[in-house]
């Protein structure tokens, strides 16, 4: 017997204990009130042992009314009441009596459930005492209420919300932007579970009205969607669409009014419901709700299922609405035609099938001849007339897999698809041609119209805007040549300039990506082999084409313009490098880095600023900042040349003229310039103890520039012999890959600490005090 209240006798009293006013009564149950009064309570009174095989000893004569038993019948078994338990609130029960038989659990109220007579379930309260009486024996003393009703209304409200709840969230997804299908889905499934059916369905009204199509379905066998209800089954779901409301079916095996799909009769649905979906311009469809058991449906049931159709109605709407904003955005107004957004779409998946499996494709792209003309003379009407005339015409000529489009104006496209080759783009180009022999009638009158077409070949490696671009110039060189022709753009043309505007549109984002990286090559004093500096080179770290050298990307920059942020990239990448060494190496002589500036770097007349402000925010002293210039940016400004780099002097840094030899070598120019070194070209090394020639020369600028005070820097030694013969003829630096090639700047930090690992050097680290690095003396 389970309890909700109940006072345990203090522990040194176990047996009998005497009676007082709050002992239990033996006996009957309430002595000293009138039996009437307490027959009158709408609720069971008991008393009864503890324990689940305790004896009843008193239940009052409402228990015939809420649990179908006499007081006798019930008095008289002592499992009754353990039998009559709920199985899913059983064990629950006699576990929280035991609890509070045993002290562990304190007071409080039980619900459960009790089977009645009849077996319909009775929800109860229980709140009972557990009191001693005279002979300490403990009893209950207690009062069971009626609470079927509450629960029920309870339940009700539960699902009520549950369901509101479902219809909320179904209604977020949809305005969240959840696909139809998706929605659908959820509203299915969330009716069969709140209502407690097996099966649900959407069906769809087919756009002639013939036809009611599954869309969507929870709980029955197979793939059942795109299956119709032709119009003329008598089914209960188009009685929805001709009702506009609710239809329910509580048993089919008493329906008259209409007949059981054969899909239902299939799973044996006993009952059911459907609610018309509509939308703002008519029905959409059908909700259907079924059960495998004959039951009938609340009006409650109904609104939540025509909820849930709402929603769903909405989103149809919705979806509508978004199909028809997508087409307009999609298709050319006039003409009904994809336009030129909803053509690069299908080129580029075009391009991307291409780049899976080998094939070709092809662009034609095509105006009218002397369409203004028509324009102009017979109105912007007549020439709309003609476009929407000629659409339909290009439609005809080609496949049903190509796309013709209108990109505006008298201008098309076309788009072939999985072509043998150029002939067939060829032949399409003729077929195009020959539709527009026939004259087009506007207005009453006949007029012929020609067309001019470019041809563009597609393999996969393209991109769209770069065919379109050809087929276009293609399109122009067959108007130059006369009009009502076809042209085919030139492959290798093509190649070349797709290449070039790919390095260029790259590049623009390769300093936003972080794309470029420097690395550093040793420069290397002859007399001890020891590392003086070290020259920054660029390189591309490109994403997807690897490193790429500077001879690649660098002529490029230089005609776009982009070649002056990439050096104040560089020069403020370097002088931070730099700084960075200078700070590590405190008492070690300071490793200059030589930078090289670009023709268009030297004709600025902010560069002196530039260099400036790169120093102060690196913190680099000037002295190790070597820059380079080549012999080639005399020819452009000298003037201007001298006064700039009179001001870089100023600042502190070395200046190199760099391919020495190789251009405008004029000894006025290095009398003039503030120099600290020349740099010989490496076409010269190349030959040094094979070619006198070179030899020669060598020794010539070697002497020549020491006796101008310069040092020499040789740049290109790559054997033992070129290194032995510049140490013959008192070439002060060397710079080549027989010490070493360019090196990321974590592997000149390795040599700075460990020694250098060419021929010649020495292992041991020297330390001295830190000396400062001053420009030399001319």
């Amino acid at each position: 017997m389970n309890a909700l209240d109940m006072s345990r006798p203090p522990a040194n009293q176990g047996r009998a204990r005497p009676r007082s006013p709050s002992s239990a009564l033996p006996g009957e149950f309430g002595r000293g009130y009138p039996r009437g009064l307490l027959q009158r309570v709408p609720a069971i009174l008991y008393t009864a042992e503890a324990g689940e095989h305790g004896v009843w000893h008193y239940v009052s004569p409402q228990i015939e009314a809420i649990l179908g038993f006499t007081p006798l019948e019930w008095c008289s078994d002592p499992d009754l009441w353990a039998s009559r338990l709920h199985p899913d609130d059983r064990d629950r029960v006699l576990s929280t009596e035991s609890r509070m038989l045993s002290g562990e659990q304190s007071t409080g109220a039980a619900e459960y459930r009790l089977r009645h007579r009849d077996g319909h379930v009775v929800w109860v309260r229980d709140d009972a005492l557990l009191l001693f009486d005279e002979d300490g024996e403990q009893r209950w003393h207690g009062v069971m209420s009626d609470i079927t009703d509450q629960k029920e209304a309870e339940s009700e409200l539960e699902r009520r919300a549950a369901q509101q709840s479902a219809v909320a969230r179904l209604g977020e997804h949809a305005l969240e932007g959840a696909s139809t299908l998706d929605v659908m889905q959820e509203a299915i499934a969330a009716g069969a579970e709140l209502l407690g059916v097996e099966i649900a369905t959407v069906l769809e009204l087919s756009h002639d009205g013939e036809a009611l199509e599954f869309r969507a379905t929870h709980g029955l066998s197979g793939n059942l969607v795109g299956e119709r209800l032709p119009a003329g089954d008598r089914s209960q779901a188009w009685y929805s669409i001709q009702t506009s409301g609710a239809v329910i079916v509580e048993d089919w095996h008493h329906e008259q009014r209409f007949r059981r799909a054969e899909i239902l009769t299939a799973h044996s649905v006993r009952s059911g419901l459907t609610v018309m979906i509509e939308g703002r311009s008519g029905p959409f469809g059908v909700l259907g709700l079924h059960s495998f058991q004959p039951r009938t449906f609340s009006t409650g049931d109904i609104d939540f299922a025509q909820s849930l159709a709402n929603v769903l109605a909405d989103a149809f709407d919705r979806q509508l609405t978004d199909d028809d904003i997508r087409h307009r955005a999609l298709h050319d107004l006039l003409t009904g035609l994809p336009n030129r957004l909803l053509f690069l779409d299908r080129l580029e998946h075009a391009l991307e099938r291409l780049r899976r499996r080998t094939g070709l494709s092809a662009i034609l792209v095509l105006d009218l001849d002397r369409f203004k003309l028509v324009n102009d003379s017979l109105g912007h009407k007549v020439g709309d007339e003609l476009l929407a005339a000629a659409a339909p015409r290009l439609k005809q000529a080609v496949r049903s897999s190509d796309t013709v489009a209108r990109f505006g104006g008298d201008e098309f496209a076309v788009l072939l698809e999985d072509i043998a080759g150029e002939h067939e783009a060829i032949e399409m180009a003729q077929r195009i041609a020959s539709i527009f022999i026939r004259p087009f009638v506007l207005e009453g009158d006949e007029h012929f119209v020609t067309t001019s077409i470019g041809i563009a070949m597609a393999s996969g490696g393209e991109s769209a805007e770069d065919l379109i671009r050809d087929a276009d110039v293609a399109m122009n060189r067959a108007k130059e040549r006369g009009r009502a022709r076809y042209e085919l753009f030139d492959e290798g043309m093509r190649g070349r300039a797709i290449s070039r505007l790919r390095v260029e549109n790259d590049l623009r984002r390769a300093l936003e990506r972080d794309e470029l990286v420097l690395d550093y090559q040793p420069v290397v004093a002859l007399r001890d082999r020891s590392l003086k500096s070290v020259e920054a080179l660029v390189r591309w770290q490109h994403p997807t084409r690897g490193l790429i050298a500077p001879a690649d990307f660098i002529p490029v920059a230089e005609e776009n313009g982009l070649i002056e942020p990439i050096g104040r990239w560089v020069l403020d990448r370097a002088c931070r490098q730099g700084a960075r060494w200078y700070r590590d190496r405190p008492d070690s002589p300071p490793i200059s880095v030589a930078v090289n500036l670009s023709a268009v770097q030297v004709a600025s007349r902010g560069l002196a600023d530039s260099v400036a402000s790169a120093l102060h925010g690196a913190g680099l002293d000037p002295a190790c900042l070597t820059l380079e210039i080549t012999e080639s940016v005399m020819l452009a400004d000298a003037d201007g040349l001298s006064e700039t780099l009179e001001e870089l002097k100023a600042i502190g840094v070395r200046l190199v003229l760099d391919d020495f030899g190789t251009g405008y070598s004029s000894l006025a120019y290095l009398t003039r310039l503030p120099l600290d070194a020349l740099k010989v070209d490496r076409s010269f090394i190349d030959g040094l103890g094979s070619e006198s020639d070179d030899t020669a020369i060598t020794e010539a600028i070697v002497a020549m520039s020491h006796a101008l005070s310069l040092q020499v820097v040789a740049e290109g030694a790559e054997t033992s012999q070129q290194v032995a013969e510049l140490e013959r003829l008192g070439c002060d630096l060397v710079q080549g890959f027989y010490f070493s090639a360019p090196l990321a700047a974590t592997e000149v930090t390795r040599i700075l600490e460990s020694g250098p690992p060419w021929p010649g050097a020495s292992k041991t680290r020297g330390r001295s005090s830190r000396r400062p690095v001053a420009a030399r003396s001319r």
